[in-house]
């Protein structure tokens, strides 16, 4: 085996690994069984959002496309109401 081929092998070996690492995250509201998201809750808001006030992306918060938009929602609900600071400083 030559070492180009030795070198790929271990590539795609890792790639593998990579994959099967990366369990899909299961979506929080559908595990608990919460059909709504609350604005009022900003405890829970900002358990989905960075240290800098960003909504966290799908891929990293873990949740389905429509609990993420009901939590976009929400949480623009929230800032407007000054429950959740717009930056943090």
């Amino acid at each position: 085996m030559s070492l180009v081929a030795y070198s790929l092998s271990l590539y795609y070996m890792d790639q593998q690994k990579q994959q099967q690492a990366q369990e899909k995250k299961q979506c929080f509201f559908c595990t608990t069984n919460r059909g709504v998201v609350d604005y009022k809750d900003s405890e829970l808001v900002r358990q989905f959002m960075s240290s800098q006030a960003k909504i966290y992306p799908r891929r990293k918060s873990g949740l389905c496309a429509h609990h993420q938009r009901l939590l976009a929602r929400a949480a623009k609900r929230s800032r407007y109401l000054a429950l959740v600071p717009y930056v943090n400083r």
